[in-house]
């Protein structure tokens, strides 16, 4: 099975600091849409890995959650593709949990749901976390200058074998050359 794992805020996404909270702040990065229908079109299931730690802060409920992925994919829809799952993180950092990144947990489950190793599976995100919990895993780590990528960049010291990409299109590229 073809897999690869995509951060949402600041990959597919814009971000903001202020977290995204309502369906009408999600507002996809010029290309990603498109870049997500290429890589089913090749034969990938398209997996979302994202902390959500407003839940935990009570900055939005799971029914709002739910209706941001909603829009989510219809608009990755709309563009051709689909995403198979969106595995998150509720939790605030203060939590302690396993599912937090950079802590590998959620890229666990999902090995686990899909019965797969995660060994050089591709895993696209904008922040070091995102870049830590796949280097726990053995997958790839690809950093996109989107979202808090340029700052993460800039900050250094990035997990071995990490590749940069402008955005998740020029990633998806790559990924599919």
């Amino acid at each position: 099975m073809k897999l690869i794992i995509l951060d949402r805020d600041g990959v597919i996404n814009f971000d903001s600091d202020q977290f995204i909270k309502r369906p009408e702040e999600w507002k996809p990065i010029p290309g990603s849409l498109e870049a997500i229908a290429q890589l089913n079109q090749a034969g990938y299931r398209v997996v979302v890995a994202t902390n959500q730690s407003g839940v935990g802060r009570g900055l939005f409920d799971m029914a709002m959650l739910n209706a941001i992925h909603a829009k989510m994919y219809k608009a990755v829809a709309n563009a051709g593709g689909r995403i198979d799952a969106v595995f998150y993180c509720p939790h605030a950092a203060d939590a302690q949990c396993a599912c937090r990144k950079p802590l590998p947990g959620m890229y666990l489950e999902i090995a686990e749901r899909y019965d797969v190793s995660l060994a050089n599976v591709c895993v696209v995100g904008d922040s070091l976390r995102d870049l830590q919990a796949a280097e726990a895993v053995g997958a790839k780590p690809m950093l996109v200058l989107t979202g808090k990528g340029e700052k993460t960049h800039v900050a250094g010291d990035l997990p071995a074998g990490t590749t940069v990409f402008a955005d998740l299109a020029s990633a998806v590229a790559q990924v599919l050359a």
